[in-house]
């Protein structure tokens, strides 16, 4: 990556590999260089005002945490998501902060549990023509689709796979499109990022979701193996406060307002008055 941006990414980067090493006397880290998907709202999305840096719900919410335990934290824009997690797997960045829990990954990467968010699945219809969900039974016979951006879990996939009729799209865009337009039945999405997005297209008031999950993978903080600043107090302070952040419950306007928030920086500028 070039430009003003690209170096100061790189400053920040080579400060996190050497602040950890002035820091061994005190036996901590001082700063922490995150990364994540650059396009997954509310969870996290590239800042409008500020391109390099990532902002929503799980930035807002690490950014407190590391308040806590006094340490500095940068959330910064790597490129799309398989970019993020090369750079943390690499330990160029210490961690990601939207990772959903697989096995394959836990070769380069340390999960801290309990998870950041929750991301449950539902099960998003049209008004008009609503599916009784309970099981995925209630599915079985019936035209659906879902993002590839999605992460559900390995075993909802395997599930998936074997019993319901699932399409992929592109992105949540072109899987509502193709709901509102009855191409499809149902869109598997998840409650916050669903809500997010049918928001921005205008179909808020068509659309409607189960009350029942299909699927919990839940989002984690996780940290390279190859980081400087992985070390057994970091690992133990961000599961504490992870702990703690479970048991108070996620306040429902951390999610409201960075929705509200991203649905408003989708909305065309005013239009300048006429002379």
């Amino acid at each position: 990556m070039t430009g003003k941006g690209g170096l100061r990414r790189l400053a920040l980067c080579v400060a996190a590999a050497l602040l950890p090493l002035a820091a061994q006397g005190a036996g901590k880290c001082e700063r922490l260089i995150a990364s994540g998907s650059p396009d997954a709202p509310p969870y996290l999305w590239r800042d409008p005002q500020d391109p390099e840096r990532l902002i929503g719900v799980n930035a807002e919410l690490l950014q407190q945490v590391a308040a806590q335990i006094g340490v500095k934290l940068d959330i910064l824009y790597a490129g799309k998501r398989s970019q993020a997690l090369e750079e943390v797997r690499t330990g160029r960045m210490d961690l990601l902060v939207d990772a959903p829990l697989t096995v394959t990954e836990l070769e380069s990467l340390d999960y801290v549990h309990p998870a950041l968010v929750p991301n449950d699945y539902l099960v998003w219809t049209l008004r008009t023509a609503p599916l009784q969900y309970r099981s995925l039974a209630d599915l079985h016979g019936h035209a659906g689709a879902i993002s590839a951006k999605a992460r559900p879990t390995q075993a909802f996939v395997t599930l998936a796979a074997e019993h319901l009729k699932l399409a992929t799209t592109e992105n949540l865009q072109q899987a509502f499109d193709r709901l509102v337009h009855g191409q499809v039945e149902y869109v598997i999405a998840g409650r916050y990022s669903g809500a997010a997005m049918a928001q921005a297209q205008g179909v808020g008031d068509k659309l409607q979701s189960s009350e029942l999950p299909v699927d919990r993978p839940g989002l984690y903080l996780a940290l390279s193996h190859d980081s400087a600043c992985n070390d057994p107090w970091l690992r133990g302070q961000l599961a504490k406060k992870m702990t703690e952040l479970t048991a108070s419950g996620i306040p429902a306007e951390v999610f409201s307002r960075n929705v509200e928030r991203w649905r408003a920086q989708q909305s065309p500028p005013p239009a300048a008055p006429q002379q």
